[in-house]
């Protein structure tokens, strides 16, 4: 079940609103949370259903694991740190069975000349995420930083369905307190109208913008020995918008929907094609991703006062981990790394106070975004080098005879930058929304222009981290 489906949005959500907020109407507020958590629970099992008991396993795994933190916060750290160290292991343990045990067989058979089968384990919806959440908990517990919680609102942090199996990756201290404050269970009716208006806006992005870019660059990428200069550069940039539209589009709904439940769930995207160089892009793509990876890698290597090598160095370090979360191969390593690098380049440069115009600074922004999206979709480096070099080839320049090359896909391509560029992002609209007739009349259009479309809705492109 995903949220841009007529099942999510028909037969799912307008039963958990109703009666989460009827059972709060009849001051029956634990219910409430409870009725919440079980709806969660269930959306999660219909999507990953032989993994719930794992799932909820490791819930409360986590759970204990916390509180024992805390009950031994004034005792031996020696103590603490194995606590620690057997809850971070527990959560590793069991991302890296269901996401890498393949890329970790691959690479022993590479390596060895041997032959061991591939288990082909199907990966759970949403575990990199969550596995994140448990770990930021567990790191904070062993902190002092997570307080007394109790076992209900932890399991709403968890579990709460909207942020669960795409994010935003959520910090118990942004999300606790809300779940804990007596205002949060009475029905908001201006939250309920900014929510809506928000997740029309994702639902669109989603439906009409994501869904059709990656539909022809997908083809375009599974034949990428194929393709000729113009269609290289159209599959690319369809893929660089489509993960935009795709990834800030579910933020956008998971915004929404939290906020008709009186919920705040942070921000992810802040413009990010925007950016002047790639410190200030990954300040604005993936914001949660970025701030868990800043707080507990990099903040692990790097301390104020530190050299400028230890500074580059924990850089590096923070990238190589985020390229191993986001996929089980090579590929998303190097895409790290070279993340990595553009990233260390750009704080190289201001440290230096030297700054590019920012029109040339934008553009070859922008165009590295473009590369490292290519390695990111590519099934291979064979195939990356290869579109990277055909763009810029112009012997395979041809006008005629491009199966992965339409009008309308560049119309497509001219929208998406219109939107990306000159638009407000998400953000911006939801701090200067003020319910109006024309708001609801935009709302409306955007959902019916989306269910309408509906019948061929694809998976979310992050499923598959």
């Amino acid at each position: 079940m995903i949220f841009s489906s007529y099942t999510f949005l028909f037969k799912f959500l307008p039963p958990v609103f109703g009666v989460y907020f009827l059972l709060n109407r009849l001051r029956l507020t634990t219910p409430a949370k409870y009725w919440l958590v079980f709806s969660s629970l269930f959306f999660y099992w219909y999507g990953s259903d032989y993994f719930l008991p794992y799932f909820v396993g490791s819930i409360i795994f986590n759970y204990l694991m916390g509180v024992w933190l805390g009950k031994f916060r004034e005792k031996s750290k020696h103590i603490r740190i194995t606590l620690l160290t057997v809850g971070i292991t527990g959560n590793i343990i069991l991302l890296a069975y269901y996401k890498y045990m393949d890329f970790i067989i691959s690479n022993i058979n590479f390596f060895t000349d041997k032959d061991i089968p591939l288990l082909h384990i199907p990966l759970p919806i949403g575990i990199s995420f969550f596995t994140f959440q448990l770990i930021a908990y567990q790191v904070d517990s062993f902190r002092g930083k997570t307080g007394e919680y109790s076992f209900l609102n932890y399991l709403l942090f968890i579990t709460f369905f909207p942020q669960l199996i795409v994010g935003p990756i959520v910090h118990h201290k942004d999300v606790v307190p809300q779940y804990e404050n007596p205002e949060t269970s009475k029905l908001n009716y201006e939250n309920i109208a900014i929510g809506m208006y928000v997740f029309s806006m994702g639902c669109a992005k989603k439906i009409l913008m994501a869904d059709p870019l990656t539909a022809w660059a997908q083809p375009a990428f599974d034949h990428a020995q194929e393709l000729s200069m113009i269609e290289s550069w159209f599959s690319s940039v369809s893929y660089t918008l489509s993960y935009y539209f795709d990834l800030s589009g579910y933020g956008d709904m998971a915004i929404g929907m939290g906020a008709m439940f009186n919920i705040n769930i942070p921000v992810n995207f802040n413009s990010p094609y925007k950016a002047r160089n790639f410190a200030d892009y990954w300040r604005r793509w993936h914001i949660t991703l970025s701030r868990f990876l800043g707080d507990y890698i990099f903040r692990s290597i790097f301390e104020k006062g530190d050299s400028s090598r230890r500074f580059y160095f924990a850089i590096f370090i923070t990238f190589l981990v985020s390229g191993f979360w986001h996929g089980a191969g090579w590929t998303f390593v190097v895409w790290g790394i070279f993340n990595g690098v553009f990233v260390i380049f750009a704080h190289m440069m201001t440290r230096a106070n030297k700054s590019l115009p920012f029109p040339l600074a934008w553009f070859l922004t922008f165009c590295g975004v473009v590369f490292v999206r290519i390695l990111f979709v590519s099934d291979s480096f064979g195939d990356a080098i290869y579109v990277v070099r055909t763009l810029f080839d112009f012997d395979k320049l041809r006008f005629a005879g491009l199966p992965h090359a339409s009008p309308e896909q560049a119309a497509y391509i001219l929208v998406g930058f219109f939107i990306v560029f000159l638009l407000p992002n998400s953000t911006e609209v939801k701090e200067r929304f003020k319910p109006s007739f024309k708001c609801a009349i935009f709302a409306v259009i955007l959902l019916v222009l989306s269910i309408l479309n509906m019948s061929s809705v694809g998976d979310f492109l992050y499923f598959q981290f």
